[in-house]
């Protein structure tokens, strides 16, 4: 279990570029998250937002600077598919989910990691599944459920190995205003009930001001500028973000 006094996720000076270096996603970019935390993550779009996800979360590499995650350096982690499944869960914009598998086949994808019986997979996922208000759909395959059944579906195969750290990068957003507030509701009553600690990257002001904090970026790190502290202390109501 983590120190209480050293934080969850740790990052220093993250710099991360694409197609040869022409594309700068991070450029040195900081961020800090403690254990329970629920932070958000907001700034126009190709500030680099989804990068840091995909970061913490071990689906890419920085090429400079550093990061720790639960007590995991990744700068030298070399099991990054053991660390994702004893520590993280990921939710995306797009479900991900696989079209031909049912809603609780779907859920148990990540359990394949873990040596668990196929009757424990099977009856975890249906909890998971009750969890998040499917229990009927449990036998639907993706194609048979609504966009906010499907995220759901999502959340629960997130939730498969019991997470410390839960990333959702724009849950919300390919949703209509009352499948995005019922999605988002679960994912604060989850991380409550758990004590999950949540990092959510958002286009939303209204999603990011439920968060206890939130992260601005701007060109690939945090900005700092007088605007983005105005939008932390007015709740981000007022304040737009660049299109």
């Amino acid at each position: 279990m983590s120190d209480a006094r050293t934080p969850l996720i740790e990052a220093r000076g993250l710099v991360k570029t694409y197609e040869h270096g022409r594309i700068h996603a991070l450029t040195g970019m900081d961020l800090t998250v403690d254990a329970g935390d629920f932070v958000a993550i907001v700034g126009p779009s190709g500030c680099g937002k989804s990068t840091l996800l995909h970061l913490v979360a071990a689906l890419d590499r920085p090429d400079a600077g550093s990061l720790a995650v639960a007590g995991h350096d990744l700068d030298v982690e070399r099991d990054l598919s053991h660390y994702r499944s004893l520590h993280i869960g990921m939710v995306f914009q797009l479900h991900n989910l696989l079209p031909t598998l049912t809603a609780l086949e779907n859920v148990q994808v990540p359990m394949l990691e873990l040596p668990l019986r196929a009757s424990e997979r099977r009856r975890r996922a249906a909890t998971l599944l009750d969890l998040v208000g499917l229990t009927g759909r449990a036998g639907n395959r993706p194609g048979e459920l609504s966009g906010g059944e499907r995220q759901r579906v999502a959340i629960a195969r997130a939730l498969a190995n019991e997470p410390a750290i839960l990333l959702a990068d724009e849950p919300t957003g390919s949703l209509d205003s009352k499948a995005g507030r019922q999605v988002l509701d679960l994912l604060e009553r989850i991380r409550a009930e758990r004590g999950m600690t949540l990092v959510l990257v958002t286009h939303d002001l209204g999603v990011a001001a439920r968060a206890d904090r939130v992260v601005r970026m701007l060109d690939g790190r945090e900005d700092r500028g007088p605007g983005a502290a105005d939008a932390t202390d007015a709740g981000l109501g007022t304040v737009p973000l660049p299109a």
